[in-house]
């Protein structure tokens, strides 16, 4: 479970800096880091849909029907997560929070031409910073990394492309299986500590 958890926190992430905030459709191989975790992965990005593949997980995130699929391939099973990323903001060219943003360069990465800036938003309270590598054209983050160096998000071999409907749904012949709650891990808990 500690590799949905992750890719949970890994797609928290991938869906605040791009999801939808980026209208362009493409394709992408991607990587974190994160609180020295290293995670590798490809993303399918459209306006309203992004899937996300990594560590044998995939997500399918509906922003148009607020809801994330967890797909489990090998056991062909999958699990509904309401979307409560509120940080994803549709049509938006902004984070969700921003309070300011400073162009400060070109630079290439991954062969490509991007703006580089410095991006400053609250979360929780808090400010935090970040620098964002842009492509100019399309509005895609190819490389987001905070400030502190505690993280970093970056996406390689960049393709824009029309993305195919079929990647954005359950595949067929697929179960839908529900985590149990934490009352109900607690109670399953008990009941084999007293032998029940």
């Amino acid at each position: 479970m500690r590799t949905v958890n992750t890719f949970f926190i890994f797609l928290s992430f991938c869906l605040m800096f791009l999801g939808s905030v980026c209208a362009q459709e493409f394709s992408a191989d991607v990587s974190s880091n994160a609180g020295g975790q290293q995670i590798f992965g490809k993303i399918y990005n459209t306006p309203q849909k992004v899937r996300m593949e990594a560590n044998g997980v995939t997500s399918i995130a509906r922003i148009d029907k607020s809801i994330v699929w967890v797909l489990m391939p090998e056991q062909n099973k999958y699990m509904e997560v309401p979307m409560t990323a509120s940080n994803v903001v549709a049509g938006s060219d902004k984070l969700p929070g921003e309070i300011e943003r400073k162009l400060i360069g070109k630079e290439t990465l991954d062969g490509k031409a991007v703006d580089k800036y410095r991006i400053v938003y609250t979360t929780g309270g808090k400010t935090e910073s970040i620098f964002s590598w842009i492509l100019p054209d399309s509005g895609i983050p190819a490389k987001t990394v905070a400030e502190d160096g505690s993280w970093q998000i970056e996406y390689r071999n960049i393709n824009i492309a029309s993305q195919p409907d079929s990647l954005f749904e359950v595949p067929s012949g697929y179960e839908k299986f529900a985590m149990p709650s934490v009352d109900e891990m607690m109670k399953n808990a008990l009941k084999g500590a007293m032998g029940n």
